[in-house]
C-alpha cells in the first residue's frame, strides 16, 4: 500500500479518509505500503505548492471543472499585474511582478488549489481505499512492490508534467505484511525511504495496524491542553461548572482528536480514562460548587 501525502482537492470527508487510512493496514492483504511526500505539496510546505501552480494551468482546470467563464475572468482579473515585496530584518526590497502561483492568505486560494489538484489527479486516482484524498493529504495503496512503483511513476508524471514538483528525498513507504526478500521501492531509479509509521491528517498510522502510539500521543496532547488552562482549572475561586466547560472545550477535544477512527483495546481505553480522571481530580480540588 502506497501512501502519497499531498495537498489535493475534492475528497471524502476528514472522518472517512482517516477511518480508511486506519483500517487499510488491517484490511488490505498487500505486501507493502508506502508514502510519497512531495515537499511542494506537503502540508508544512503548502506555500511552495501554492507558489508552483502555473496560471495558465489554473485557468484550464477551472474551465474543465465547469466553472462559468465569467468567474474565470473575475479570477484572472484578480491575478492580473499582481505584485509583491520581500521584507526582512534589514529592510524591504523593491516590488516585483508575480506571474506564477496562487495568492497567499486569500480565502479563495484553497478552493482554486483544490480545483487544480482535482484535475491533475483525475486520470490516476482510484476509489477508496486505493486512493484516499483530503486537502493535500493523499494515500495511494498497491498490492505489490511492482504495482507500487508503477503507481508512483504515474502520479509523478501526472504532477510534474503540469508544473508540480515531487521531491525524491522526502518520498517514503511503509510495508504491511512484509515478507523477507520483498525488495525495495524505487522512483526513477532512486531508492525510496522505508518507514514503520507515518502521520496522516494529524494521526499516526502504524504498519502493524495498532494504535498504541497514537493513544499515547493523544494523552500527551490532552495534558498539554490541560497545562495551558491549568490557571483556570486549578483556581479555587472558579466554580466546577465553569471548569467543566473549559475542560470540555480545550482539553477533551485535544485528547480525543481522531480517536473516533481508532479501534481501541481495553488497555488503551483505560489509559484514556486514567488520564482524564487525573485531570478532573486535580481541577476539582476545593472547587466552588
Amino acid at each position: 500500500m502506497l501512501a502519497y501525502k499531498a495537498k489535493n482537492g475534492p475528497a471524502p470527508s476528514y472522518l472517512k479518509a482517516l477511518v480508511t487510512s486506519r483500517t487499510a493496514p488491517r484490511l488490505l492483504k498487500s505486501t507493502s505500503t508506502a508514502r510519497l511526500v512531495p515537499p511542494s505539496l506537503r502540508e508544512k510546505d503548502l506555500e511552495k505548492a501554492y507558489d508552483r501552480v502555473p496560471r495558465e494551468e489554473l485557468w484550464y482546470c477551472m474551465r474543465k471543472s465547469g466553472v462559468a467563464e465569467k468567474y474565470v475572468r473575475v479570477v484572472q482579473d484578480m491575478y492580473e499585474r499582481s505584485r509583491t515585496v520581500v521584507r526582512c530584518a534589514v529592510g524591504q526590497r523593491e516590488e516585483f511582478n508575480v506571474e506564477v502561483g496562487l495568492h497567499q492568505g486569500s480565502a479563495l486560494s484553497p478552493f482554486l488549489f483544490a480545483i487544480v489538484m482535482d484535475q491533475l489527479s483525475e486520470k490516476v486516482r482510484q476509489e477508496s481505499p486505493w486512493t484516499m484524498m483530503f486537502a493535500d493529504d493523499i494515500v495511494i495503496c498497491s498490492e505489490s512492490r511492482e504495482q507500487m512503483e508503477e503507481n508512483l511513476e504515474r502520479w509523478r508524471f501526472a504532477l510534474e508534467r503540469r508544473g508540480m514538483k515531487v521531491s525524491r528525498s522526502k518520498t517514503e513507504y511503509m510495508c504491511v505484511n512484509e515478507r523477507e526478500g520483498s525488495g525495495t521501492v524505487r522512483l526513477q531509479g532512486e531508492e525510496v525511504k522505508k518507514v514503520q509509521e507515518f502521520k496522516y491528517l494529524g494521526s499516526t498510522v502504524q504498519s502493524n495496524g495498532e494504535c498504541g502510539k497514537e493513544v499515547k500521543k493523544r494523552v500527551q496532547a490532552g495534558w498539554n491542553g490541560w497545562r495551558k488552562v491549568s490557571g483556570v482549572l486549578c483556581d479555587q475561586k472558579i466554580s466546577a461548572r465553569i471548569k467543566g466547560k473549559v475542560y470540555r472545550t480545550v482539553v477533551r477535544p485535544a485528547m480525543l482528536y481522531g480517536l473516533e477512527t481508532v479501534s481501541l483495546r481495553k488497555r488503551q481505553e483505560s489509559e484514556l480514562e486514567v488520564a482524564e480522571l487525573k485531570m478532573l481530580r486535580r481541577g476539582s480540588r476545593r472547587a466552588k460548587p
